[in-house]
């Protein structure tokens, strides 16, 4: 826990000014509340003869006392001011660093996740920590320089008394301890189950579709509904040791309490020699510090529950921040003068190193040829691609690109050499200029078009209610088909040197797909291509088509040559003529 509060805190370094700020006002504002109790006691005493009140005394206390409250609250203000701005700052950065994070870590452990289990430690626990900080600030500070000023203010009025309080504080810090243990572990699972709940919510909203085509509504209720009712019953649990927190705390300090008014009546009717002699006044300043000095103890425990709910959340944001990054490449040479020669040697890969997959693949492609890769779903056509572009890295072998290993080029001048359009379609909350312009910040209004005219997109753009300027997303009611023209027309944009089309025309008519071939015949022209396709009519003028299956190429050559062979192709290519 306190590691996890030390890692926590040095985010809160660069801006150390705020915590200066906010000791200073925390230090200004309780010394003046902690001074109210002394006029109190003096105004007790102005009018506790009988018959013999000092009104003109009374009346200048009350003046003071106003003004003290006031000025007191304006610092109790500024105090909280500060503190807010420490925790919005620190969390600010806690959660750009998460997020660039999440950018530099292998695909791998992307893959391996859910999106709303990320997304809930990238928002939900972040905001988690960002209370905690806020209400375990401002309540420590406050809190601790309170128990220190009241009890010098105690000893100072009677010392005896103010040592009895003292030895009897332990038994609030023993009582908070023992709770604060069973509470930790609480809500780390919780924090767990909050996560497994909001990826379940996510997908079961984000695919609503196929939730009803399939039926599944009410077992997907009764899913949530155990996840739910085991994360109530861990929530209650945690809840119920952090609330025995205050109430605790609260009688041991009921206690403390009636042993200084007991002591300190005994003292202000002189029957005890050990205590002395006390006024009313004092009895009352002293009676008034020793509900302040408790106070802040059952206000530090009370927000041990916050406290308690931010480390667990930190701990799993830390653990995102402690996945290890791919390694940076910035000392390697870029790619360029690019032919488009492209060579696999005897390349092995595996997801799973339990699970084979891909065994020496050995292949040459030379500039400007067009590759298509075809199999059944699952024996590694993708995979090749992944291998590729660096998205996984090769177990053995080598992949050269004009001649140059890409495991000595940097990653950024690698994918800037290749256009890649899948299957899967994306668009993100923008225009539809700034969607197609993805990966060309500075491109003209023409070009968007032009790329736009060359893939038969412009034609429902201009129908849209702003044209170009239309902002859409992915829930926007554009269909997948329209979807996946603005990712095609992105790279058309780009017009790379290199092309990767896996399954790219698969959301469009058939109408659409005989133009968008068209113009990938244009785009294609001098370009290395790779080509994924299940229907293999798009692939028959292919330079080189690759049967693939288990992971390994079963047969090799142009489509005629292959449908001569009869082979595992020839058979897979018929399938999809036959009634």
């Amino acid at each position: 826990m306190f590691k996890t509060l030390k890692r926590i805190f040095s985010y809160a370094r660069p801006y150390i000014a705020y915590f200066v700020m906010t000791l200073i006002f925390a230090a200004a504002g309780v010394s003046l509340s902690l001074t109210v109790p002394v006029f109190i006691g003096k105004a007790v005493d102005c009018c506790a003869g009988v018959g013999d009140v000092d009104f003109v005394r009374l009346a200048e206390i009350a003046v003071i006392l106003g003004i003290m409250v006031v000025a007191s609250g304006i610092f109790q203000w500024l105090m909280s001011l500060s503190t807010n701005k420490l925790a919005f700052l620190t969390v600010r950065d806690m959660r750009s660093d998460v997020f660039a994070k999440l950018e530099r870590v292998p695909l791998k452990y992307i893959d391996g996740s859910t999106k709303g289990e990320l997304t809930s430690r990238v928002i939900n626990d972040i905001e988690i920590i960002s209370d905690g900080l806020l209400q375990g600030f401002t309540q420590f500070f406050s809190g601790v320089i309170t128990i220190i000023g009241t009890l010098i203010f105690m000893m100072f009025i009677n010392f005896k008394i103010a040592i009895v309080v003292v030895l009897l504080t332990p038994l609030s810090f023993l009582a908070a301890s023992k709770i604060t243990k069973a509470t930790h572990n609480s809500y780390m699972k919780q924090s767990e189950m909050r996560g497994n709940m909001v990826s379940f919510s996510e997908e079961m909203a984000g695919n609503q579709k196929i939730v009803r085509a399939f039926v599944y509504d009410k077992r997907a209720e009764e899913k949530f509904s155990q996840i739910n009712n085991e994360y109530g019953k861990i929530g209650a649990k945690a809840t119920f040791f952090s609330s025995m927190t205050n109430p605790v705390t609260r009688f041991v300090n009921g206690l403390i309490y009636a042993a200084v008014g007991l002591l300190g009546a005994l003292g202000a009717v002189g029957h005890s020699a050990f205590i002395g002699v006390m006024s009313v006044g004092k009895l009352s300043s002293f009676l008034a510090y020793s509900n302040q000095y408790t106070k802040p103890f059952n206000e530090i425990s009370g927000v041990f529950a916050e406290l308690q709910n931010a480390v667990a959340s930190a701990e799993r944001v830390f653990n995102v921040l402690d996945e290890k990054e791919v390694d940076d490449d910035s000392d390697k040479a870029n790619l360029t003068d690019i032919s488009g020669n492209i060579s696999f040697r005897n390349v092995c890969f595996s997801y799973n190193s339990e699970v084979s997959l891909i065994q020496n693949f050995s292949l040459d492609v030379k500039s400007g040829q067009r590759v298509a890769i075809v199999g059944p779903t699952g024996c590694g056509k993708s995979t090749i691609i992944n291998l590729l572009l660096r998205f996984y890295d090769i177990d053995s072998g080598e992949i050269k690109i004009s001649g140059r290993n890409i495991m000595d080029i940097t990653r950024t001048s690698l994918r800037n050499g290749f256009g890649m359009v899948l299957q899967e379609t994306w668009v993100f909350t923008g225009t539809v200029a700034e969607n197609i312009s993805y990966g060309m910040d500075n491109a003209s209004r023409e070009d968007i078009i032009s790329a736009a005219k060359a893939v038969h997109a412009h034609g429902f753009i201009k129908r849209l209610p702003d044209g170009y300027d239309t902002v859409i997303s992915e829930n926007s009611g554009l269909s997948q088909g329209q979807k996946q023209l603005i990712c095609i027309a992105r790279i058309m944009l780009m017009n790379p040197p290199m092309l990767i089309l896996d399954e790219a025309t698969s959301s469009i008519d058939l109408r659409t797909e005989h133009r968008i071939q068209r113009a990938f015949n244009k785009l294609m022209q001098g370009k290395t291509s790779f080509i994924i396709a299940h229907r293999l009519s798009t692939i028959k003028n292919s330079d080189i088509i690759l049967v693939m299956n288990n992971g390994n190429i079963i047969e090799q050559g142009n489509h005629a040559g292959l449908m001569q062979n009869n082979g595992f192709y020839a058979r897979l290519y018929n399938s999809q003529f036959v009634n």
